[in-house]
């Protein structure tokens, strides 16, 4: 039995989720933009009155901040759609995605600051000599970007958010571009014309490693890499706490976004009924999406008992072939037309027959392991039959 755990806990509150965190991402990505445009605007201008070629760059480098925003502005809005027919898991991977490009936008950022300082390292004439007012707006953008990585990346730990934390990073790789302008103004002031060059290449080593580490990570989300083992092991532990769970095995994990997806099999009472093995599974499921907050989908599978190395009732009959040929071979037997219910058990590879029969049957002077043996052997020989037992029930507690 599988049982298909509900996308989200319930609709109208998860989408109310979901639109709460795209209002707060969107939010930030704004706050970010207007610094980004502040700052772009004020270095150029200044850059250009300071002849100061670095501080040029660093404006555009801040402009281009604005299209990473747009990015993230573009994705938040359709990762925060609800699941449909076409996406029944959401559109989390939408973030998962644009996090890429964004991860590969930090590595081109390093590359270029990279690529601009050998240049100069090797073209002695190319060495800055800005003065004190480009030294000035680097020194203030430095403080803006990094509040707005600071802003950003409290949001993005808040909300479980890749997609912000990039953004993050990137507003950062910004703060990081402006101590190097700031170091190498000053190194030219004080006659160190190779400073600038030499700071700038240890700092798009550093950028180019936190665009690696984001763009890595989420593409092995993209290719359902499983949760970090302590993460896995919380999650067993908690689905074997869960009443009436045996054990479990075939456990498997994957995120979506923000949003992480488990799948398990759980071994319960073999003779338990069907809708007491949902329960377990329910219980299984509700377990999980209560304790952990990033777990938005379960999907249980209920066993008898472990099949992670295959199914060990492949080719056992099924009812509608086993319980025709149990009536045909008890069609003489005086209690044929008397049994209510005939309950099949699959356990241990074979099929035990469990037959309901009303109390009145019963009488003083037979045993009920008599009453039954005839049932017994008729059954024997049956392919796949382990054995047959009786129940004798009441009319008031006779199973419907």
């Amino acid at each position: 039995m599988a049982d298909g755990a509900r996308t989200v806990r319930a609709e109208p509150a998860a989408a109310e989720a979901r639109d709460a965190r795209y209002r707060e991402a969107r939010w930030v990505t704004l706050v970010g933009s207007a610094v980004d445009l502040a700052l772009g605007v004020a270095k150029i201008v200044f850059g250009v009155v300071a002849h100061s070629a670095a501080l040029v760059a660093d404006g555009v480098h801040s402009l281009s901040d604005l299209l990473t925003d747009v990015m993230v502005l573009v994705a938040a809005r359709h990762a925060s759609r609800a699941a449909d027919e076409d996406h029944p898991y959401g559109h989390g991977r939408i973030e998962t995605l644009m996090t890429v490009a964004l991860g590969g936008a930090l590595i081109l950022v390093a590359a270029g600051i990279a690529l601009d300082a050998v240049r100069r390292m090797f073209e002695p004439e190319r060495l800055l000599h800005p003065g004190w007012a480009a030294l000035a707006v680097a020194t203030v953008s430095i403080f803006a970007k990094e509040a707005i990585y600071h802003y950003t990346m409290r949001a993005a730990r808040r909300l479980r958010s890749n997609l912000l934390r990039a953004n993050a990073w990137h507003s950062r790789s910004d703060a990081i571009s402006s101590v190097v302008v700031v170091i190498g103004v000053g190194g030219a002031m004080a006659g160190l014309d190779y400073l600038d060059a030499v700071a700038a290449v240890g700092v798009a080593a550093m950028v180019a490693k936190i665009g690696w580490d984001l763009a890595w990570h989420s593409v092995r989300e993209l290719v359902d890499t499983g949760l970090e083992p302590e993460r896995v092991q919380a999650l067993r532990a908690a689905i074997r706490g869960a009443a009436g769970v045996r054990d479990l095995h075939l456990l498997r994990t994957r995120r979506m976004g923000a949003d992480t997806l488990v799948d398990v099999h759980i071994q319960v009472d073999p003779r338990v009924s069907v809708s007491e093995g949902h329960q377990v599974g329910e219980e299984v499921r509700r377990r999980l999406m209560d304790e952990f907050e990033d777990v938005s989908d379960v999907m249980v599978h209920i066993d008898p008992e472990n099949d992670e190395e295959g199914n060990p009732y492949a080719g056992l009959p099924l009812r509608d072939e086993l319980e025709p040929a149990l009536r045909r071979r008890w069609s003489g037997h005086p209690l044929a037309d008397a049994i209510e219910r005939i309950d099949l058990h699959y356990v241990g590879g074979r099929v035990h027959v469990e037959v309901h029969l009303p109390a009145a049957v019963l009488d003083g002077e037979r045993s009920r392991r008599d009453i039954v043996a005839p049932l017994v052997e008729a059954a024997r020989g049956l392919e796949g039959v382990a054995g047959v037992r009786a129940c004798f029930c009441t009319r008031e507690n006779a199973p419907e």
